[in-house]
């Protein structure tokens, strides 16, 4: 008969709770040079899908105007039809398509000071003016 020595608890293989920490501290200083990475940059493609936007927008306006004569009053007329609009083939967007990605409207003139109307893109702070992804974009630009 063979004998079975027992086992002893300090013998146990597994990690210690320094080794967990380091881990811990390790995965946290990544995940944090990740974010201060892909921050940024999920910021700037928020902007630049903002004035794709805009010129999309603005390509419905101009379909607007070729069915009805000129441009809409308001941008609301391209997704309802307006009672002066008489050869309207809508609606020409959407509802969720007068916002830009930040959840503000896109601004609208009519008659326009840089044509025929002015559309314009106000960047991530939603307010005319400023930098970076506060700046604002026109579709004269």
């Amino acid at each position: 008969m063979q004998y079975r020595q027992p086992r002893r608890f300090g013998m146990q293989a597994g990690f210690t709770l320094l080794e967990m920490l380091a881990v811990i501290a390790l995965v946290g200083i990544i995940a944090v040079a990740v974010i201060t990475k892909v921050i940024p940059s999920f910021d700037k493609g928020k902007y630049k899908t903002g004035k794709i936007q805009l010129n999309t927008l603005a390509q419905d306006i101009d379909n607007y105007e070729l069915d009805n004569g000129s441009p809409p009053q308001q941008l609301g007329d391209l997704v309802v039809k307006p009672v002066n609009a008489t050869n309207w083939q809508g609606p020409y967007a959407k509802e969720s398509q007068l916002k830009d990605p930040y959840g503000h409207d896109f601004g609208y003139q009519y008659p326009g000071q840089h044509g025929k109307y002015d559309l314009i893109f106000y960047g991530e702070d939603g307010k005319p003016g400023g930098d970076g992804t506060n700046a604002d974009a026109g579709n004269w630009q």
